[in-house]
């Protein structure tokens, strides 16, 4: 079965085929840096991330760029209200590049404790606006933008297309509804790509039409088609992105070059919490790091890294994904009957002496891969994926009480280290395994020993067992009240 992707575009599931196979060309919408990652970008980044590991499983060689948007963001998502890092800022009396570099490593720890690969290319929109700036010039030099007031605006009428990704009709746009309306204008769906600044803004840059900084949209299309091209094979982000800002991104990119943008478009569904939207102003948003570590009211403990990207698994990309304390421990199960299944494989390999096999175990082994394989080429249809995982799990325990060759063993272990480890992505823990207590023990013991050596002022050997510990994937974090790991 051949690789099949729902392009939101057309509606429809389509064979994948690249534009210059075996390469792949996939841009993601990055994340605003001005507040810590939350559940939504879980489930996004891990979903993307579970792409580009099947693409590259399939031997296509991928290049991945997910951008870091780091001004002109606005707080309404379109061209009015502050620039949602400058008002962040503000809030904690900060340079705007300090607030985008504390929120930047949050962002990075966050998405390295879930096991997400770094995209190849990570550009940010304030190192690239010459690039904006030329874009914005050949769309005014062609008759799709003009200049008003200082600002640079995207004329929709001079795009018929405008549209066709969220199927709206720019006809039927009312004023007010979701675009703002501004004398400027010569439309109400007309988007800013350029906004004037006054000599007060933090965060300006010249131009030819007076300083000022880009509008968001314009970012991802200089950005993508300067390290992707003209055209690119896969555009993804989220949902609520499909409107304005993907729609924006097509009409600047197409109206510039006269080549289609992208023939991909794939958007991930959102997440809810308890049934119910998350956000800030609902008083619901939940951090990554009070999933994985502070905790929060709206759930019972909180759950070690390899759980939450399990649980987003179990979830189409397409589909919304509702978090729960009842759903999270039914992953955390799920998790380690998983984790101590590849870990008995994995152990029973390791002390095989030979390399006998079963002709009968290898074909089963071939028919769970084949299995696994259909459930990925379905759309990345990871829920079916990992419930091959489970039934792969249960048959080798059955193998281990009946014996396994050791070739066979060894072929088990390594069929389950790739699905699970090198396409899922699922980085098991090795403290939580069955008998875990006494590691937690002597974890526990290498901690006192340091804050002894802290205490005698002996900091090389403090640090020596920090960074010992360190290199085995354990974190020690110093503070009020102790140290915690």
């Amino acid at each position: 079965m051949s690789l099949l992707v729902y392009n939101t575009l057309t509606g429809k599931r389509e064979p994948f085929e690249p534009l210059d196979p075996p390469r792949v060309s996939m841009y993601v919408c990055g994340p605003t840096v001005y507040g810590h990652s939350h559940l939504g970008h879980a489930k996004s980044y891990v979903s993307f991330d579970v792409i580009v590991r099947w693409l590259r499983a399939l031997d296509y060689q991928v290049n991945y760029v997910q951008n870091i948007t780091d001004v002109g963001h606005l707080t309404d998502d379109a061209d009015s209200g502050e620039d949602k890092v400058i008002a962040e800022a503000r809030r904690r009396g900060l340079h705007p590049m300090a607030v985008v570099e504390t929120f930047l490593k949050s962002y990075l720890d966050d998405m390295d404790a879930l096991n997400v690969l770094r995209p190849d290319i990570m550009p940010r929109a304030t190192g690239h606006i010459p690039e904006q700036i030329a874009q914005i010039a050949a769309l005014v030099e062609k008759g799709h933008a003009y200049e008003a007031g200082g600002s640079v605006y995207f004329s929709v009428a001079s795009f018929p297309a405008y549209g066709r990704l969220s199927h709206r009709n720019v006809a039927e746009m009312e004023a007010g509804a979701r675009v703002a309306v501004t004398g400027e204008k010569r439309h109400p769906a007309d988007f800013a790509l350029w906004k004037t600044a006054d000599p007060s803004h933090l965060m300006q840059w010249p131009s030819p039409w007076g300083p000022g900084y880009p509008g968001w949209h314009i970012e991802c299309s200089a950005m993508s088609q300067k390290y992707l091209g003209q055209t690119i094979d896969i555009h993804g982000g989220g949902m609520e992105n499909k409107f304005p800002h993907h729609e924006c991104e097509i009409a600047q990119a197409e109206a510039a070059t006269g080549q289609p943008f992208v023939r991909y478009w794939m958007h991930n569904n959102m997440c809810t919490l308890n049934g119910q939207k998350m956000g800030k102003s609902l008083g619901n948003a939940i951090s990554l790091k009070q999933v994985l570590y502070e905790g929060t009211e709206h759930l019972e403990k909180t759950y070690e890294p390899a759980v939450v990207r399990h649980f987003i698994l179990t979830s189409h990309y397409r589909q919304p994904l509702d978090f729960s304390s009842a759903a999270l421990q039914a992953a955390e199960s799920g998790t380690h009957k998983l984790r101590d299944a590849a870990w008995a494989l994995r152990d029973a390999a390791a002390a095989a002496s030979g390399d006998e096999t079963c002709d009968e175990l290898a074909g089963q082994l071939a028919g769970f891969e084949a299995r696994f394989r259909d459930a990925m080429n379905e759309d990345f249809n990871t829920a079916a994926a990992i419930a091959v995982l489970f039934d792969l799990a249960k048959a080798g325990r059955g193998w281990l009480e009946g014996g396994l060759p050791g070739g066979s063993a060894k072929a088990a272990s390594a069929l389950m280290q790739h699905l699970t480890g090198d396409v899922l992505g699922l980085r098991w823990e090795e403290t939580a395994a069955e008998g875990g207590g006494r590691d937690d023990d002597l974890i526990g013991l290498l901690v006192e020993l340091r804050q002894t050596a802290r205490a005698n002022k002996d900091f090389a050997m403090s640090d020596q067992i920090r960074d010992r510990l360190a290199a085995m994937g354990i974190e020690l974090r110093d503070g009020p009240e102790g140290t915690t790991w």
